[in-house]
């Protein structure tokens, strides 16, 4: 008795034409991001010793790319807390105008970030709105650092909330039900039982804002005052350097933000995983 010859048994790959796809993709990545990237890093190799010593020796550079990452560092912060908050209200309470409040989200991602910039001078300047009354306190925002804190507030505040507010829709109510009815208050409920599940979604809220908050430009040169020494930031002084014909100062300036910026990232991305892993087991 003969048996037709038949054919191993093959399970579809998750998408049509993967290898075509996965090919265009890799091809993208490389012309969009990792060829320029790959073009910075190879500028900034040519500088040499006497080169970079030049650049980290210089008071003015240490101090704006100091005041780059600290401010996007406190801006991100505050985001992170702020967002899930709101993400909060938005999921789990219905109110008059939610849908507007949730439309006024994305607000910042729309608006020209040089239009944030001077709606956000006019306002906190010492004679606007908001500076007039904040200046007798002794607090000084416009044309100050803390000016740069509030812009990148302003420009990172969707990140958070638009990563948090996903996963707090896909939670489930009974878990809450079952701290309720073993005796955990509510405080306990949220610490023990909504705060780790929304934990990686929160790290990664907080790395885009991080992100948008480093290489932010429009938005602050016009709250910042761009005073040297005091409110400069770093991507300002490299359009500075370009100006100046100092090509060599712009390479360094932005290879030093790419690095310390792909480090810090890196490490938020292992611990997004981490959390996430854990969260899994």
């Amino acid at each position: 008795m003969a048996f037709a010859a038949t054919r191993p048994f093959t399970v579809a790959g998750p998408l049509p034409g993967f290898g075509l796809t996965m090919g265009l993709s890799l091809a993208w990545l490389g012309l969009i991001v990792l060829l320029p990237l790959t073009a910075l890093v190879w500028n900034a190799a040519g500088l040499g010793l006497d080169g970079w010593w030049r650049v980290l020796s210089d008071e003015r550079v240490l101090l704006a790319l100091k005041l780059s990452f600290g401010t996007a560092l406190a801006a991100a912060l505050f985001n992170v807390v702020a967002g899930a908050l709101i993400a909060w209200v938005l999921v789990r309470y219905r109110f008059p105008g939610h849908a507007l409040a949730d439309a006024i989200v994305d607000l910042p991602f729309a608006l020209p970030t040089a239009v944030a910039g001077i709606a956000l001078t006019a306002l906190y300047a010492g004679n606007g709105w908001i500076g007039q009354f904040l200046e007798p306190l002794g607090l000084k925002v416009a044309y100050a650092p803390l000016g740069i804190v509030v812009a990148l507030v302003f420009i990172g505040l969707p990140f958070t909330v638009r990563t948090v507010q996903p996963v707090l829709e896909a939670l489930h109510r009974e878990h809450e039900e079952a701290a309720a009815s073993l005796g955990a208050r509510r405080y306990t409920t949220l610490w023990r039982v909504v705060l780790p599940q929304v934990l990686p979604a929160m790290v990664t809220g907080f790395s885009l804002a991080f992100a948008r908050g480093v290489g932010e430009y429009g938005s602050v040169i016009f709250i910042a005052g761009n005073l040297p020494y005091v409110s400069e930031i770093a991507p300002l002084l490299i359009v500075i350097r370009l100006e100046e014909f100092n090509y060599d100062g712009a390479t360094a300036v932005a290879a030093l933000m790419l690095a310390v910026s792909f480090v810090l990232l890196f490490l938020l991305n292992l611990l997004q995983r981490r959390l996430a892993r854990g969260q899994q087991d």
